[in-house]
């Protein structure tokens, strides 16, 4: 029997597998940035910002508590089975949002990719998590979302590109009817069992009983709250988030509110994810030289910069400088993120710890949609959108105040 191997390029052909499949993964929500608002606004005449981004709040919740699950489910039945029933759950996605008559079907659509999402993503990351090994832990990260984001970024383009020529239903939701398809194809018939590869790492680390044993409701409040590495990343997650679920559902808006075409607002929703997911190639792995502390502080820093950027623009070029600092900002800080989780937590419960993190990361998105919807119904979307720049530098504040450096624990490993 071969012996279990870590490392990225000892498991190279499986995790290059799970890079292509996180780029479906992505896709999925790329196929609906760009012109679910304009639906909202178009077909189903929602005037209140609030109602208009409800999508992006149910979606938010959904996804956040699947992944809560989906940490621990991947222990117990394994992560391949975890992932195929994420694309399952995917299948009747594109058909809802191509035919649904009413508002409440399209909330109900999000309500299913959130599922998805919380399923299919979570048991990707968890998996790249499993086989890079500690050495080359943000490498693999930023390899992950750099895949997924930059799926969403073409996908985004492609559905616009497609909604500015045929229309905004049902045409651009065909694409997604292949997305899930070459997924779970791939996810069946290629996919790996990793947990061989957690037990493998859990023997060459030293760890006392009681930092290994650790109850789901233990590893919950270590990672939320009690140490304060893990829990000063749970909150940057969740403000990252928030103005991603504020930039997701306003800037359309934002942008056809200045008179740019459909083709144009879906080119400025792409470039933020495609920046994004871009240089994550670079910045996961600077965060392996580097560190991952002030690496997470500047880019939330950077964050908010773009989305000022953003508000106080009014011209394509303007909107394009604050979404490439969006894009760059948050390339610094997602793959980092999960990586520290990866630092911090021991294999037997860091599946858990990555699920509980995600949960508050993407509760996030609903967090973002809520707050920028009542905000902008009260004081306008750049009101909106400078209330969240503020947030996501004071999230940076917290980091660099509070967060210890976690690269130096796995080293010591």
């Amino acid at each position: 029997m071969t012996a279990t191997r870590l490392g990225l390029r000892e498991n190279l052909g499986q995790f290059s597998l799970l890079v292509l499949v996180n780029a479906f993964v992505g896709a999925m929500i790329g196929m609906e940035r760009a012109i679910l608002p304009p639906i909202a606004e178009r077909e189903f005449h929602l005037v209140a910002r609030t109602a208009a981004l409800s999508f992006i709040l149910v979606f938010g919740v959904t996804k956040a508590l699947t992944n809560y699950g989906a940490g621990r489910l991947s222990d117990r039945v394994g992560r391949k089975h975890v992932l195929v029933g994420g694309w399952l759950v995917a299948a009747p996605v594109p058909f809802v949002l191509m035919w649904a008559p009413s508002w409440g079907w399209i909330l109900f659509a999000n309500a299913l990719l959130g599922v998805s999402q919380g399923l299919t993503w979570s048991t990707t990351v968890i998996m790249k998590i499993d086989l890079a090994g500690p050495k080359n832990r943000g490498l693999a990260m930023g390899l992950n979302e750099f895949a997924g984001y930059l799926a969403v970024a073409a996908s985004s383009l492609a559905t616009g590109a497609l909604a500015a020529r045929y229309g905004l239903r049902p045409q651009p939701f065909y694409l997604g009817v292949a997305f899930v398809l070459v997924g779970l194809a791939l996810s069946v018939v290629f996919v790996r069992e990793t947990r061989q590869h957690v037990e493998a790492e859990s023997k060459l680390q030293s760890a006392s009983a009681a930092s290994v044993n650790l109850s789901q409701r233990e590893v919950f409040w270590r990672t939320t709250l009690r140490d304060r590495d893990l829990s000063s990343v749970t909150q940057a997650g969740l403000v990252n988030n928030l103005n991603d679920g504020m930039a997701w559902g306003l800037f359309p808006l934002f942008f056809s509110a200045a008179r740019m075409n459909i083709l144009q607002v879906s080119t400025l929703a792409a470039i933020y994810p495609a920046t994004w997911g871009v240089a994550q190639l670079f910045t996961g792995a600077l965060s392996d030289r580097v560190g991952r502390k002030w690496l997470i502080a500047s880019g939330m820093w950077t964050q908010a910069i773009g989305i000022a950027v953003v508000a106080s623009s009014s011209t394509f070029r303007g909107f394009a400088l604050g979404a490439v600092l969006l894009g760059v900002g948050t390339a610094m800080v997602y793959p980092t993120l999960l990586a520290a989780i990866g630092d911090v937590a021991h294999p037997s419960w860091r599946a858990s710890s990555v699920g509980v993190y995600r949960l508050w990361r993407d509760l996030g998105y609903a967090a973002g949609a809520l707050l920028a919807g009542l905000v902008a119904d009260a004081f306008g979307i750049a009101a909106a959108m400078g209330s969240t720049a503020a947030l996501t530098f004071a999230s940076g504040v917290v980091v660099a105040v509070r967060m210890r450096e976690t690269r130096l624990i796995h080293s010591a490993m």
